[in-house]
């Protein structure tokens, strides 16, 4: 039985299988719609979410499947006081896979030691977002054909973003990627991250403080909102959540075949006159996570 709780436990062969799947998904549907029928997926979410959960509920339908499960704690045992481990432990008893969301960094990986079926990580804290990763890598794929020889800009919330850790941890294993680091100084990318990551893989990247000077050179612009939930101070949170705005004029010097990202909820970071630009991606990052959400369940549950 196999987890995924990080990225970096699928090699970039396992990868490319889930994009190819995920791709075969896209074009021939009908072929996936009765492939886990009669089995369960159960969604446990003690963190808000809109569309990691829905489009997890939606790949397991669309598989044939069906869905349980919470979309918050106060809905849950946690509410008395109920152990992470005890909840799997009942609850996998219950279902054949378990995508679960979770504040503290680690739950997931505390819920896979004590689970019967298999546990996807569907965020825990400013700590990793496989599936979320998974979406943006074949949004790339779909939109730049590669993962090799790319500048990928990382702009906003570098600090307590898990989307931007996760997605650096992947793009990382391919030849010639180049990282721009957009932040600002409160909100820079955590020294583990270069140490273990940037450094020891001897990776291009910069930091700056400038969108602006930053966006001439990108082949993808992955934009993130600062989150007020990992801030401890409301001032600090009011102070910086505005620092970034794209919109049109700061587009001017970007390359015609940019690829604008952005995991969503976006709050003011792109500005609504962007969701027409042709290298606005976000939307379709939505719909991608479906389907590579899907490739996965079948992945862990071992369907072929």
């Amino acid at each position: 039985m196999r987890s995924l709780i990080d990225i970096k436990e699928l090699s970039t062969a396992e990868i490319d299988e889930l994009i190819t799947v995920s791709k075969d998904i896209i074009a021939n549907p009908v072929k996936y719609s009765e492939k886990c029928r009669g089995k369960k997926l159960a969604t446990l979410f003690y963190e808000p979410s809109t569309r990691t959960r829905l489009s997890f509920e939606a790949a397991m339908y669309e598989l044939g499947g069906n869905v349980l499960g919470f979309a918050s704690s106060d809905n849950s045992s946690a509410s008395k006081g109920e152990s992470v481990a005890d909840t799997v432990r009942v609850v996998s008893g219950y279902a054949d896979i378990i995508a679960m969301r979770h504040p503290k960094e680690g739950a997931p990986l505390v819920a896979s030691m004590h689970s019967l079926v298999p546990i996807i990580n569907a965020g825990d804290g400013g700590h990793n977002h496989p599936t979320q990763t998974l979406a943006d890598l074949l949004t790339i794929n779909r939109e730049k054909g590669r993962f090799d020889n790319l500048t990928v800009g990382l702009c906003g919330d570098l600090k307590f973003g898990r989307t931007v850790h996760s997605l650096i941890g992947a793009m990382s294993r391919y030849d010639n990627v180049k990282f721009v680091l957009i932040s600002p100084e409160e909100l820079r990318i955590p020294g583990y991250i270069k140490k273990e990551i940037l450094d020891r893989g001897n990776i291009d990247y910069v930091e700056t403080r400038s969108l602006e000077d930053a966006v001439p050179e990108l082949d993808i612009l992955y934009m993130t909102r600062v989150q007020r939930e990992r801030f401890f101070n409301e001032d600090d949170y009011i102070r910086l959540k505005d620092t970034y705005i794209l919109n049109s004029g700061k587009l001017a010097k970007a390359k015609k075949d940019l690829s604008i990202l952005h995991p969503l909820p976006r709050v003011n970071e792109i500005s609504v006159e962007i969701d027409n630009d042709p290298r606005a991606c976000y939307f379709e990052q939505t719909l991608n996570g479906k389907y590579i959400r899907m490739a996965l369940i079948l992945k862990l549950l071992g369907v072929e």
